[in-house]
């Protein structure tokens, strides 16, 4: 009796360590050779086997790590491409609208310095241009103010009424702005740049600043020219009826020595009235006269004051070209 205790107790044991999972290499082969009686040789191919296996296996389970994290960088970088294409398109958007606006702001402080009939500037603004070019100009040339008026406007107005009168005040704007230039006579200097200001005075009459010229016989030829051009434009192609009586204009031009800006710097807003009313006395005074050519002065300034220009050398300083320069 006591002697088979021992011998149930060992095959106990023995069934134990059989069905106990093997965790070691050692206990695997332990295992393979008392589970299925292999000797030492096939024990170790089998398990040669089972490394191979397992390695194998391990590879793939690498494998899939590495494609797993390679796939989601992939589609972490094309999110972010997506979003950076979002952020950039909503940048170009904002930055869009912010020039639409800029366009808006531009647009409309243009159209509230101009007339809106001819396009010319509104006196006005005119007025402040003149103000903050006799202000500010640094060079001592010659400039010109002119005033202009239509001819007997009021009878084409009660004649033809007012839709004619209109266009007859649009077409000469027109002309204003295409006759009345300074570069003519300074391409060379400004690569045909061009600062002419026009604007609409009021009613039927208009004035312009030519700014830098050489003197003043060449701000007399553009008036020449813009009051011939008027007279030459063939109306009839606005209205036959105007092939009657064709449109004219009567201009008076003030030609300004500019001198040294110190002069005219604290008095800018003064000299430039006193230049409106000077060529608009002329203007007045060429209808007065019924004068087929531009009437015309040309002063200085002293004192903050216009002052008649007087040059000893000339008699006359509109016969002689670049005067005072």
């Amino acid at each position: 009796m006591d002697t088979a205790r021992p011998k149930t107790t060992d095959r106990r044991r023995t069934t134990e360590r059989q069905l106990a999972a093997p965790t070691t290499a050692a206990e695997l082969r332990r295992w393979a050779i008392e589970r299925f009686g292999l000797d030492e040789a096939r024990a170790s191919e089998l398990l040669t086997a089972i490394d191979s296996v397992v390695a194998g296996q391990r590879q793939l389970l690498e494998d899939s790590k590495h494609e797993a994290m390679r796939a989601l960088a992939e589609g972490f970088a094309a999110k972010m491409e997506r979003l950076q294409q979002q952020l950039d398109e909503k940048e170009v958007t904002v930055s869009n609208i912010a020039r639409y606006f800029e366009d808006v702001v531009a647009t409309l402080s243009d159209k509230s310095h101009r007339d809106p009939k001819t396009k010319l500037l509104n006196f006005d603004w005119f007025m402040e241009r003149l103000e903050s070019f006799l202000a500010v100009e640094q060079r001592v040339r010659w400039c010109a103010v002119g005033v202009v008026d239509i001819n007997s406007f009021k009878w084409y107005n009660d004649t033809y009424g007012h839709a004619m009168g209109d266009r007859i005040i649009e077409q000469v704007a027109r002309v204003l702005s295409d006759q009345i230039r300074s570069e003519d006579f300074l391409a060379l200097e400004r690569a045909g740049e061009s600062r002419d200001l026009h604007a609409r005075f009021g009613g039927d009459e208009f004035c312009f600043l030519i700014p830098d010229l050489p003197g003043c016989r060449e701000a007399v030829e553009i008036a020449d020219r813009f009051k011939a051009a008027v007279g030459s434009h063939d109306w009839s192609r606005e209205d036959r009826r105007l092939v009657v009586r064709p449109v004219r204009v009567d201009v008076g031009v003030v030609c300004l020595r500019l001198g040294a800006v110190a002069e005219r710097r604290g008095a800018a807003r003064k000299l430039s009235a006193a230049l409106i009313h000077r060529a608009d006395t002329l203007m007045y005074d060429a209808k007065g006269r019924r004068a087929d050519e531009v009437q015309r002065c040309a002063v200085s300034i002293e004192r903050g004051e216009l002052v008649d220009f007087t040059d000893p050398g000339n008699d006359d300083v509109f016969d002689h070209p670049g005067t005072g320069t």
